[in-house]
Parts: structure tokens; C-alpha cells; sequence
């Protein structure tokens, strides 16, 4: 996951370091907003299918909840850092904050390869998590949900051990649960759609017809999948997207002049967003390298997979044609990548802005589950339209008002209010 010397706590702090500065906040308040309030580390110790035993690593990092309970998906991956983690949980904190909805920033994970587990493996890690963490999450502390290579199912098992534990029904300890089991509709799409939607907003600022744009994606996983999806009914085409090849090790782009249909894709693509490539090569479409996405004359690009993937050693290869990348994944771009960006006059919809739709269509859910009375689809992503179209213009309008770069202005407004609210509370 980490590349070299690539350290994304690292970056996050540098990244809010620098809009601590231009909000001249004092010491202590520096102090309390660039580390996490908590950070658990335990030991997951399971019985593997074979009778022999294996303990598994798992974290989870509250980084601030002075605005509600922490939320934040939990990851299982066999490449998982703490720093990793810690960096997740504070851009949650601002994802949340600039969304304004009433939640603070959480994050979690595991070291493990559920590609490598049986189900009930995989259900005992989820168990086993849960019991080294009761006692500091829940639905009024901190929210767990679905992250990478984790789903509705994983949530459920988690739910069930935490209902064990505790004696009691609560469906809004966690979210992205299956639905009629707490689920919300509409939660699926939701990080996906919401990507489309401040594209959308950001195209008609720009005066471009998004009826005759076309894309680049990278990553083929839920975000970019949806994406995708909102993107084709909105008009645009979708050129190029990049998937991970376990078999091979490495991402690989595939390519379709004439447009991506993703359900086509998706019907070739296993759980783990992997592409069957020779299905893909009788289907029509070029199979490129994996950096290939990056590369194309196209008009957005969106990075929807993992941190760190426009960084120094690409961002040049970036087209001329390219004026608006929307940020899909979590802390795509490097601060040097960005700089070059800024410097090029590339429209940029920043991470924490661009994909907060699932984390706004989880606390929906949470709504839901808390009163126990669920929305239609449609009532569900109108008010995910609202939401993310209003926030994308709050940052929109003070970008343009103190002609500043949109990742500044969406810290601002993020950090200002998690800052407020820590000096109402007293905290500082």
C-alpha cells in the first residue's frame, strides 16, 4: 500500500499543517487536530480452517469526535499500516466536517488478505475485532463501516458479535449492513454517485456540456463503478479504466474507444474488482498498462482506488486535454503531484469533498436505523444530491472568492469547523 518512502500520516499532517497555519491556529489547538484522540492495536488470534492457529494485527484510530461519534470504514488489507490508518481517520474528520454533517473521523483495519481466507475465517476475524474493540465503538461513540476488500456481509458479523456482547439490538453501531438487515438503500451507489455529482456542479462552473466529455478511472471497485454508472446516464463516456490484477500482481488499464459499458465489465469482473482479461480482449477492449489511465486525452480523470496514485513520478504524464480530476479515492495525490496540478490550472475536486457521499449516505443510514424507520431509494439519494451539491459549492464559492486552490478552501472550511467546535467544547 505504501510505496517506498511514501508515509500518508505523514502526509495528512502536511497537509493540514499548512491550513493550520493560514488559519493561524494557536499551539494546543495544532496540537490536538494533527494525532488521533485514540489509537487501539490489538492482537486477533483465530483458528484457521486447518486446526493451526494465526494472529492477525488490527487497529482502529479515533482521530477527533468533538462534532459526534467517530465514523470510518475499516480496511482489510496485506499491506495495512497504522500510519495508514491514522491517516484515514483524519481526513474522515474533515470529510465529515465539510459535508457538515454531525459526525466526527474514525478509521480501522486489519493485516490479512481475504482473498487468501475462507468465509469463516474471515467471520472470525470480524468477531475477533469487534471483541477487542467493544468496549470503545458504538452507535453514540464511534461508527464502524465497509472500507477496502471489506462488505455488507463483514458488517453483519460484526454487528451480531457487538449485539452478543452487549445484550442489546444496535443497527447503528455499524453501517453498509446488507439490506433488511439495517441497510440503507441507495448505500451502494452512494461514494459513487456523490463523485458524479460534484463533477456534475463542476462541469456547469466550467461551462463544459458533460454530454461531450470523456473520462479515465482507475481502480474498478464500487466507487469507480457507480461512477461510472451516474456518469454514462449524465451523457459522458468513460474511456479507460485501470483494475488490479491479482494473478499478475499489478494494475492493468483497459480501454474502449467507443465507451465503457461498466455492467459489461462488471459481468467479467470477480468480487475482488479484478477483470478476466481474455474476456475483456474478445469484448473489444485494449489492454494497456496500469499506469495507462493517467495517460489519456481525455477531460476528467477520477482516481478511485488507493492513496498515493498521482505523485511525482506520473503527474507529467497527465494530457493537456485533462481539466477536472475528481478525487474518488482517499489521498490520491501527493502534496508535489499537487503543486504541479495546482500550477497547470487543473480543476481539482478534492478527495474528502469529492467521495464524502458515502460517508453522508452512512450517516443516513444511521439515521434510519437510530429511529428505526427506513427511506425509499429515491428520498435516499435526493438528499445525498442535496447535500453533496450544497458542500461542493461552499468550497466552490470560497475558492473563488479568495482565489485560493479547491483542496485549500475545502480544508478550510473542514478544519474551521472541527477547530470551532473543539474550542466550544472547551477542549482548547
Amino acid at each position: 500500500m505504501s510505496e517506498g518512502s511514501f508515509n500518508p500520516f505523514k502526509m495528512a499532517q502536511q497537509q493540514f499543517d499548512a491550513i493550520a497555519e493560514n488559519l493561524q491556529l494557536d499551539e494546543a489547538t495544532k496540537e490536538l487536530l494533527r494525532n488521533p484522540d485514540r489509537e487501539y492495536h490489538f492482537n486477533i488470534p483465530i483458528r484457521m480452517d486447518d486446526g493451526t492457529y494465526k494472529v492477525f494485527r488490527g487497529y482502529r484510530c479515533q482521530h477527533n469526535d468533538a462534532r459526534g461519534p467517530s465514523k470510518g470504514g475499516i480496511r482489510f488489507h496485506p499491506q495495512e499500516t497504522v500510519d495508514t490508518v491514522r491517516a484515514l481517520s483524519m481526513w474522515m474528520t474533515w470529510k465529515t466536517a465539510v459535508v457538515d454533517i454531525p459526525l466526527g473521523g474514525g478509521k480501522g483495519g486489519v493485516i490479512c488478505d481475504p482473498r487468501n481466507l475462507s468465509l469463516r475465517e474471515q467471520e472470525a476475524i470480524c468477531r475477533g475485532w469487534v471483541r477487542q474493540i467493544a468496549r470503545n465503538v458504538g452507535p453514540l461513540q464511534d461508527v464502524p463501516a465497509p472500507d477496502v476488500m471489506t462488505n455488507g456481509q463483514h458488517m453483519l458479523w460484526m454487528l451480531d458479535e457487538y449485539e452478543r456482547i452487549t445484550g442489546v439490538k444496535a443497527p447503528g453501531f455499524i453501517t453498509g449492513k446488507p439490506l433488511g438487515s439495517g441497510g440503507s438503500l441507495g448505500r451502494t451507489e452512494a461514494t459513487g454517485y456523490g463523485v458524479m455529482y460534484t463533477v456534475r456542479e463542476a462541469l456547469k462552473e466550467l461551462n463544459i456540456d458533460i454530454s461531450k466529455t470523456t473520462a479515465s478511472f482507475q481502480g474498478f471497485g464500487n466507487v469507480s463503478q457507480y461512477a461510472i454508472d451516474l456518469y454514462t446516464q449524465y451523457g459522458g463516456k468513460a474511456i479507460a479504466v485501470s483494475s488490479w490484477d491479482n494473478k499478475e500482481k499489478k494494475a492493468i488499464t483497459y480501454k474502449k474507444l467507443s465507451g465503457i459499458d461498466w455492467k459489461e465489465l462488471l459481468s467479467i469482473t470477480n468480487r475482488f474488482g479484478e477483470v478476466d482479461q481474455q474476456k475483456a480482449l474478445e469484448l473489444g477492449y485494449e489492454i494497456l498498462p496500469g499506469d495507462a489511465w493517467i495517460q489519456q486525452e481525455v477531460d476528467i480523470l477520477v482516481p478511485a482506488a488507493l492513496e498515493n496514485q498521482i505523485n511525482a513520478s506520473n503527474v507529467n504524464m497527465i494530457k493537456p486535454t485533462v481539466k477536472l480530476i475528481a478525487e474518488g479515492a482517499n489521498g490520491p495525490t501527493t502534496p508535489e503531484a499537487d503543486e504541479v496540478i495546482k500550477a497547470r490550472g487543473i480543476w481539482v475536486i478534492p478527495d474528502f469533498l469529492a467521495n464524502a457521499g458515502g460517508v453522508t449516505c452512512s450517516y443516513f443510514e444511521q439515521v434510519q436505523c437510530n429511529m428505526n424507520y427506513f427511506w425509499t431509494r429515491q428520498e435516499v439519494l435526493e438528499k445525498l444530491d442535496q447535500k453533496m451539491t450544497h458542500a461542493y459549492h461552499a468550497v466552490s464559492d470560497l475558492a473563488k472568492s479568495r482565489k485560493i486552490y479547491m483542496r485549500d478552501a475545502a480544508y478550510l472550511i473542514s478544519i474551521s469547523r472541527v477547530a470551532e467546535a473543539c474550542k466550544l467544547r472547551g477542549w482548547v
